[in-house]
C-alpha cells in the first residue's frame, strides 16, 4: 500500500488515467467520423499553410502551460554535475531519434508488412520518427516527481532540452524523413516549430517573468500555474476527439492497425529508458538524477509531434494516427519505468539526505 501511495502522490486524477480518457476520446471520436461526418469536413475548411485552425489553438492550450514550470535560470547551473546532462542529451538526440526509426522501419516493413501496405507503413514511420525526435518537456516532472528525482536538476534537464528542440528537432525529422522518401515541406515544417515550440515558449518565458515580477515566484509557482493544472489534458482529449473524427472509417475498417503501431513505440520505450538509466548507473550516479534521466528520453513531447503530424500530413492521415497511439500507450508504460525505477534504487549511491532506500 505504501508503494501505490508513493507511485499515484503528485499525479492527478486527469493524468493518472489518461489512457483510459484517451482512450473515450478516441470512441468518441470515431463515432463522430462515422455518424457526423459533416462535423469533420467542417472543421477541415479551417485551415492556413496546412496547419488545422482548431487543432492549433487547443495544441496552445496544451503546450503553454507546459513551458510555464521550465524556469531558465537554472540553465546556469549546467556546469554542476554535467554527467547526468550528458546522459540526457546524447540519449535524447544523437541515439532515440535514430533507434526509433529503425525499430519502426523494422517493424512496419517487415515484421507487418502482410498486414499494413507500404504507403500506409511509410506514413506510420513518419509518425514514429516526429515522436522519437519530440523527448518530454512536461510530463517528465510527473515521473521525476514519482521516482523521487532532483526536482532542480530535472528543471536543468528539461529546460536544455527546450533549448535543443529549437535547432535539433527540424534537421533531424528531415534528415530521418528524408530517409523514408517522404517530401519534406520544409516551410510547414518550419512553421510548426514556430507555432508549437518558439510562440508557446516565448509566453511562458514572458508570463514567467512578468508574474513573478510583480507577484513573486511563491504566487506563481502554488497559484497561477495550479489554474491550468487540467488545461493541458483538456486541449489534448479535445484534440484528439477531432483527430479520431477524420481517422474514424481508417479505425472501423483496419482497428488491428492500432495495435501494430503500439509495438515498436512500447519496445522502442523500454529500450530508451534502460540505456539511459545503466549509462547513468555505469557513471555511478545517484539515484535521484539517474531515473529522471531514463524518464525524459523514454516519455515523449507528443504534443508537439501531434502538432507536426497534423500540419505535415493532414489529419487523417497515418502519421496523425501513430503519434495518436504513442499518447494512448504513453501514460500505462511509463507508469510501469517508474515502478521499475522505484524498485532498483538500491543499485545506485543515495543522494546526499536521501532516506527512501528505507521505506522502499
Amino acid at each position: 500500500m505504501k508503494r501505490k501511495r508513493i507511485i499515484h502522490s503528485g499525479i492527478s486524477t486527469f493524468e493518472r488515467y489518461l489512457t483510459l480518457w484517451v482512450f473515450i476520446c478516441m470512441v468518441i471520436g470515431v463515432l463522430i467520423g462515422v455518424y457526423l461526418p459533416a462535423i469533420p469536413q467542417f472543421l477541415g475548411n479551417f485551415e492556413y499553410a496546412n496547419v488545422s485552425v482548431p487543432v492549433a489553438i487547443l495544441i496552445w492550450l496544451m503546450i503553454y502551460p507546459m513551458m510555464l514550470k521550465v524556469d531558465f535560470k537554472s540553465i546556469k547551473k549546467v556546469g554542476e554535475n554535467p554527467r547526468g546532462l550528458i546522459i540526457t542529451w546524447v540519449t535524447n538526440w544523437l541515439i532515440k531519434p535514430f533507434t526509433m526509426y529503425a525499430i519502426a522501419a523494422f517493424f512496419f516493413f517487415i515484421v507487418f508488412k502482410k498486414w499494413i501496405t507500404p504507403d500506409l507503413a511509410t506514413q506510420y514511420l513518419a509518425g514514429a520518427v516526429l515522436l522519437g525526435a519530440a523527448p518530454c518537456t512536461a510530463m517528465v516532472f510527473v515521473w521525476s516527481h514519482l521516482t523521487r528525482g532532483n526536482p532542480a536538476y530535472t528543471v536543468v534537464q528539461v529546460a536544455t532540452n527546450d533549448i535543443i528542440i529549437l535547432v535539433g528537432f527540424v534537421p533531424i525529422v528531415a534528415f530521418l524523413l528524408g530517409m523514408s522518401n517522404i517530401t519534406i515541406p520544409w516551410t510547414t515544417l518550419f512553421l510548426s516549430v514556430i507555432l508549437f515550440v518558439v510562440i508557446p515558449l516565448a509566453a511562458g518565458i514572458i508570463s514567467r517573468t512578468l508574474i513573478t515580477k510583480n507577484k513573486g515566484l511563491e504566487y506563481f509557482e502554488k497559484a497561477f500555474i495550479p489554474k491550468f493544472s487540467n488545461v493541458t489534458i483538456t486541449g489534448l482529449l479535445l484534440t484528439l476527439i477531432i483527430i479520431f473524427s477524420f481517422q474514424g472509417r481508417t479505425i472501423i475498417e483496419n482497428p488491428f492497425n492500432i495495435i501494430l503501431i503500439a509495438v515498436p513505440l512500447i519496445i522502442q520505450t523500454f529500450l530508451i529508458f534502460f540505456i539511459a538509466y545503466f549509462w547513468s548507473k555505469a557513471w555511478k550516479l545517484t539515484h535521484d538524477i539517474a531515473a529522471p534521466a531514463g524518464m525524459i528520453g523514454a516519455s515523449n513531447f507528443f504534443e508537439l509531434a501531434v502538432a507536426v503530424a497534423i500540419s505535415l500530413f493532414g489529419l487523417g492521415s497515418g502519421a496523425a494516427l501513430a503519434t495518436v497511439v504513442g499518447v494512448l500507450v504513453e501514460v500505462p508504460v511509463m507508469l510501469q519505468l517508474v515502478r521499475i525505477a522505484n524498485g532498483t534504487r538500491s543499485w545506485f549511491r543515495p543522494s546526499e539526505g536521501d532516506r527512501s532506500y528505507e521505506t522502499t
